[in-house]
């Protein structure tokens, strides 16, 4: 029964529609943190520790949950001790997804088909690095062994894209395109970001002395990106709130933030605002999509963000209201009718009834332009994702879903997709078994494979 065929799919439409339709569909992954100069250099891992641990924050938590020291998860022992750490700590996560993609994974990719465990972890090291260090394990073989057509990395305004640029003269199979993350020029508050503005005036090429030339050289980088396939941005909005200002107002406040004088606020969130409405202006100039991520509490451990740094799992769920500025914020770029295509994650799942019934006061023109974004981070699990198909589904167009990404670091991680489809077949599957949908495969055939894969091919235009 354990990862079987059929696992997850509990009525015989699940498996019918999975088996005939989801399963046979590529994979957009349109965000993700993956290394454009990892895929580029195209090397085989040194271990499986180095392809199934580095980075993985996710399996980092599970670690220290069971008491492994933090040597043998980010530290300095060996590959070995390391990856027997989480052998060891995998059959005590029975219930959290991990579980199921640990082994996945595993069967997916190294066709190794044993239980993890402290007793196989010896077998599983062996055969494992027998298969990594080959061809077929080096990183460019492994996303199209997996059915990957598109990447989207996640890549700041000032990075040059030249491995992106690289990509797309030499790779045939697949294409790797850039997205544009400018969470550090909306971050005046923190105390790197004059640093960081003298970056972006060295990738533009030109001065950045006034508010004006920052829009300008923002606009500039986007074009840029727009010009090697880029077609979507992405917003880390951990708080959100709206706070309007003029021009003259802004300009004092970027001064003072380039001379490292305090703000307050009130400034802050005003230059936030601003700055904000101008690259959706931006953004839907260029028929982009704006995805934006709501309610992380990024760094809740201040002494292991000290020893570790950012995005090694110490982050939280925030529980703010959004609603409210959220409205403002897409009401204001919708007045001069320049909202774009737009996405809303939350990490707080408590926020997807608001969110959904936002979305839906501006639907406009174009099919699915405001979405549902899927399950996210903790929400990414199988409860997780069907409550995210059952909220788009009561409050929107569950057809109109673009589907699953891995939001991931890892090469390993697209049989997240697997576990998506299997969830979604199960869903809609349990739909027809109440009698709430017919029992017609062309329908629903035609449903999962949109929400699998078409919806985001036809939603980007890559």
């Amino acid at each position: 029964m354990f990862l079987n065929d059929d696992f997850l799919l509990s009525t015989d439409w699940a498996k019918k529609l999975f088996h005939d339709h989801a399963a046979q569909m590529p994979i957009i992954d349109y965000h993700c943190h993956l290394d454009p100069q990892e895929i580029y250099e195209n090397q085989s891992f040194t271990s499986i520790t180095e392809a199934w641990l580095k980075g993985d924050h996710y399996k980092w938590r599970l670690m220290r949950a069971c008491g492994i020291p933090e040597s043998h998860i980010t530290g300095d022992a060996s590959d070995y001790e390391k990856f027997l750490a989480w052998c060891q700590t995998v059959p005590k996560t029975i219930g959290n997804p991990l579980y199921t993609w640990t082994h996945l994974e595993l069967k997916r990719f190294f066709g190794i088909d044993l239980a993890v465990n402290e007793e196989t972890a010896k077998t599983i090291w062996e055969q494992a690095n027998k298969k990594i260090t080959g061809t077929s394990f080096k990183r460019r073989e492994m996303i199209k062994n997996a059915n990957v057509k598109v990447i989207c990395t996640t890549d700041d305004p000032t990075d040059d894209l030249s491995f992106h640029q690289l990509l797309a003269e030499e790779e045939q199979a697949f294409k790797v395109l850039p997205s544009f993350r400018p969470d550090k020029a909306l971050n005046i508050d923190q105390k790197d970001f004059s640093t960081w503005i003298k970056q972006l005036a060295e990738s533009t090429g030109s001065d950045i002395s006034t508010y004006e030339e920052l829009i300008a050289a923002l606009g500039s980088r986007i074009d840029y990106f727009h010009s090697l396939g880029g077609r979507l941005s992405d917003h880390a909005l951990d708080i959100l709130r709206y706070k309007e200002a003029d021009t003259t107002t802004l300009e004092t406040i970027f001064q003072k933030a380039c001379q490292g004088q305090a703000l307050s606020l009130e400034e802050i969130d005003a230059y936030r605002t601003e700055t904000l409405i101008r690259l959706i202006h931006f953004y839907h100039q260029y028929d982009w999509t704006m995805q934006l991520h709501i309610h992380a509490y990024r760094n809740c451990n201040q002494p292991m963000f000290d020893q570790l740094g950012p995005d090694t799992g110490y982050d939280g769920i925030n529980d703010l209201s959004i609603t409210i500025p959220l409205q403002k914020l897409l009401n204001r770029a919708e007045s001069t009718n320049q909202l774009p295509k737009t996405i809303l994650y939350s990490l707080n799942p408590n926020d997807y009834p608001a969110l959904t019934a936002l979305i839906g006061c501006f639907q406009k023109d174009i099919k699915g332009k405001m979405q549902l974004g899927s399950g996210w981070w903790y929400n990414d699990t199988r409860d997780g994702m069907r409550q995210q198909l059952t909220q788009f589904a009561n409050g929107s167009v569950l057809h109109n879903f673009v589907g699953m990404l891995t939001d991931s670091r890892s090469f390993l991680s697209y049989t997240r997709h697997e576990y998506f489809r299997r969830v979604l077949c199960e869903f809609i599957g349990e739909i027809v078994e109440r009698g709430e949908a017919p029992e017609d495969e062309a329908l629903l055939g035609e449903l999962v494979e949109a929400i699998s894969y078409t919806n985001a091919e036809a939603y980007f235009k890559f």
